[in-house]
């Protein structure tokens, strides 16, 4: 018997969008996720939120002339399709029709479907993926990048809305912590999924979530929609498929994107008979980089992880150093700050003491004046009010830049 009509797998903005769609159609579906509830939009989350439009108000308002003919030149000339858009059996045949499907989309109908949803833009369309500005090339000819109002989590919001209402009318049960391991068949025909379920998880979006298996599951319908993203975090599945034309792999790699974009998916629905296409084409956006020059990690190399406070101690002006310790740096070990810090006291037009090495420091506030006279050279335990004064922010190995405070102070630039 089935557990339902549909099992999406997935719960990302296109599970949500599939989950949606067919609850308001009357259709009974179970969404599934291996992530805890706080991951719930996936990807969708992260991004600005700029959607393809083609012909909309916002264009025609700053006079961009823009057609469903142009847009599908743009796309034709960035996807290249050569790999048999004319043979069922070619691999671009379907994605040939499904990209001529989805401009007829955004050229008609897909603004006022998620406008009556209360998406918003903001009013000035940007040029992503703009190419060679050419007509007959590669990228965008015309601006088509409307950001939206709340950028990801105002897209995704709308379909989590109709996705909960559906929860509570009874037509969508939401199952988390459930990792999908299989897709079941039975008389010939594709009936479900098999996996395991997760021990309960309070990660944060985006961090790592335990993989402990507390149990298995099995679930029935007669149509299993995988949604379930990219690879962008598995680098050996990068690797693999890595297109020979650009010849070897980089042999280390950063990811952009959550340890759980895996693309463990596209194995276990080709196992079950599903077909992947164009595995070479890869889109890595460049949205993680290696913080260069960390601001001091412990003793043994690893993350700050505790929080505390500290004072640096000057003869103008004091600064209030949120900072993470992991451990007590040995006292034999001091050194003069590193470049955020020292920006943190050119700021002010003084100089900065030395900081214990150890410390990752992710906020600076600035109080102008002098400062209560402190026991010793360097830190000590204290916190120094910021009303009266700047903030300047030293994350990730950044330089700060000092805000107007509420003292009305000038604001320094050119230091971030």
């Amino acid at each position: 018997m089935a557990d339902s009509d549909v099992i999406v797998v997935g719960a990302g903005l296109a599970g949500l969008a599939a989950t949606a769609e067919l609850a308001e159609a009357g259709r009974k579906v179970l969404l599934l996720d291996q992530e805890p509830e706080s991951s719930l939009g996936g990807q969708a989350h992260w991004s600005l939120g700029g959607l393809f439009l083609v012909g909309s108000p916002e264009q025609r308002r700053t006079g961009i002339r823009d057609s469903r003919e142009l847009a599908w030149q743009d796309w034709q000339g960035s996807a290249g399709f050569d790999r048999g858009i004319d043979d069922p059996a070619g691999a671009d045949y379907w994605a040939y029709r499904w990209a001529q499907a989805y401009v007829d989309f955004a050229a008609t109908e897909k603004r006022s479907w998620l406008h009556a949803m209360g998406v918003r833009w903001f009013p000035v369309v940007g040029w992503a993926e703009r190419g060679g500005y050419l007509a007959d090339g590669h990228g965008n000819s015309v601006p088509r990048f409307h950001v939206t109002w709340g950028t990801g989590p105002g897209v995704v919001a709308p379909f989590e809305r109709r996705v909960r209402a559906a929860v509570a009318s009874g037509r969508v049960g939401l199952r988390f912590r459930h990792r999908v391991d299989e897709l079941t068949w039975a008389g010939g025909g594709l009936d479900g999924v098999r996996g395991a379920v997760l021990e309960p998880s309070f990660a944060a979006r985006g961090t790592r979530s335990s993989r402990t298996e507390m149990g298995q599951f099995e679930l029935r319908a007669p149509v299993v929609l995988v949604t379930s993203g990219g690879i962008g975090a598995n680098h050996d599945l990068i690797r693999a498929n890595w297109p020979a034309r650009l010849g070897p792999a980089p042999g280390r790699m950063i990811s952009g994107v959550p340890e759980h974009v895996d693309g463990r998916m596209l194995a276990i629905v080709a196992r079950a008979g599903g077909r992947i296409v164009n595995p070479d084409r890869m889109w890595h956006y460049t949205e993680g980089i290696e913080n260069w020059q960390p601001i001091w990690l412990d003793s043994a190399g690893a993350e700050c992880t505790a929080t505390a406070r500290w004072r640096v101690r000057s003869s103008a002006a004091a600064c209030s150093l949120a900072v993470r310790r992991a451990s007590p740096p040995p006292a034999s070990r001091r050194h003069r700050p590193p470049a955020a810090l020292r920006q943190c006291g050119l700021s002010a037009g003084l100089p900065v003491l030395a900081l214990d090495e150890g410390h990752d420091v992710v906020g600076v506030q600035i109080r102008e004046g002098t400062p209560q006279p402190g026991p010793g050279h360097g830190p000590t335990p204290d916190h120094v009010p910021g009303e009266q004064g700047h903030t300047a922010h030293a994350e990730d190995g950044q330089n700060p830049r000092a805000e107007r405070g509420a003292a009305g102070k000038s604001r320094p630039e050119g230091h971030g």
